[in-house]
């Protein structure tokens, strides 16, 4: 029971009593001080205890009392997930999304800014600066200038510890960017930054296929690749962070699949690729939905290109459940046949492939998650947000 620990001191103890409440009333119809006790094992005197405490904090409410019931209704309380905001930013190669939601993970605002798959960083740290201020704009208009605490940055390419972006190859320009301090410039809270895979695979570990999978791969694909793991119900991300890059192995075929959809471009009928300046922007997989035959065909090729890398993730990690999201998500037949046939042919136990239910969410998804995982960390049992985060300068 929490209220028994020990090896810590009094104020650890209400620390971690404080957090049992808070953990059983996240996400949850408001409860009663009763049921809240029975909950967290701790007793009526010390749930009252911690419950007034994070009353007056601002981590909890009373909820309003239900009319029509016999007698003084006893009071329930509710945890306060509308008295902040986190951000979820994704960086992608033709858009970056910006999304915020409260503190349960409810979205309530998406910015999304075109850029030009071509762009320099100059172009596309822009268009980041413009989707997180749209986004910072929305949770001001109801929470005012501290609204959101913490933003979490999902990027192509290796991140390290700082949050800068050690190597990438799938855009142009960008080894090198410090997404977190460029963000830190315009908004509140703590800036956290990881890579495509590790945040699609915390989505899909949260609210997706792989909910309830000890261990999966997590392959996001589409004009960017990457892989997240879950080792024991968790995201892996190795010591450097560098866990699921099987990309930058030549052999693995990622590299050739990311080509294949880069030089692909539309055709007329009758004709080749369509030569004017626009046609790039036509994704292929969005045109593959379309019925579009050569771009059926070049999903096809690419994923079969992402079966030998995708086949040595499997053999390292033998998972339940290979997951799929990004811009292929909505054309699983397409890609899933031929994956799976590489897989079949190559590894002793071919997992069960499933497509995210997230599709191209699973992303911005993933750095929202992270942003919350930030803000649940936080010091219960202080002030709100232990702090809440002032205005950039």
């Amino acid at each position: 029971m929490a209220e028994e620990a020990r090896g810590g001191d009094l104020s650890r103890l209400r620390q971690l009593n404080a957090r049992a409440v808070v953990r059983v009333l996240r996400g949850e119809p408001p409860l009663t001080l009763s049921e809240i006790a029975r909950r967290t094992g701790l007793s009526r005197a010390s749930t009252d205890d911690v419950v007034r405490q994070l009353t007056a904090q601002g981590w909890v409410a009373e909820a309003e009392r239900t009319a029509g019931t016999i007698g003084r209704p006893a009071r329930r309380y509710r945890f306060c997930a509308d008295a902040g905001r986190v951000l979820g930013v994704e960086v992608g190669e033709r858009q970056v999304t910006a999304t915020v939601a409260d503190l349960d993970g409810a979205v309530t605002h998406t910015a999304r800014i075109a850029v030009d798959a071509s762009a320099d960083r100059t172009g596309r740290l822009a268009a980041v600066d413009e989707a997180a201020r749209q986004a910072r704009s929305a949770a001001t208009a109801e929470l005012g200038p501290g609204g959101i605490w913490a933003t979490g940055v999902a990027t192509p390419g290796l991140v390290d510890a700082d949050g800068r972006v050690a190597v990438c190859d799938d855009l142009p320009d960008w080894t090198g960017v410090d997404l977190r301090a460029r963000l830190a410039r315009s908004v509140p809270g703590t800036v956290l930054v990881d890579t495509l895979g590790n945040l699609a695979a915390l989505a899909e570990s949260w609210r997706g296929a792989a909910h309830h999978a000890e261990h999966a791969i997590c392959l996001y694909a589409g004009p960017t690749t990457g892989a997240g793991l879950i080792i024991g119900g968790a995201v892996h991300r190795g010591f450097g962070n560098a866990a699921g890059q099987i990309g930058a192995l030549p052999a693995a075929g990622w590299e050739r699949a990311r080509r294949r959809v880069r030089d692909w471009r539309p055709t007329t009928a009758g004709s080749g690729p369509a030569d004017d300046a626009d046609a790039g922007a036509v994704d292929v997989f969005t045109a593959a939905r379309a019925g579009d035959r050569s771009a059926v065909n070049t999903v096809r090729a690419y994923a079969r290109d992402l079966g030998a890398g995708t086949a040595a993730l499997v053999l390292t990690l033998d998972p339940q459940l290979l997951v799929l999201s990004g811009g292929f998500a909505d054309q699983p037949e397409a890609v899933t046949a031929p994956l799976r046939r590489e897989l079949t042919r190559r590894c002793l136990r071919a997992p069960e492939i499933l497509v995210s239910p997230l599709g191209e969410r699973a992303v911005v998804l993933g750095a929202v998650r992270l942003a919350l995982d930030h803000v649940r960390g936080l010091g219960v049992g202080g002030p709100l947000s232990s702090s809440p985060p002032s205005p950039p300068g």
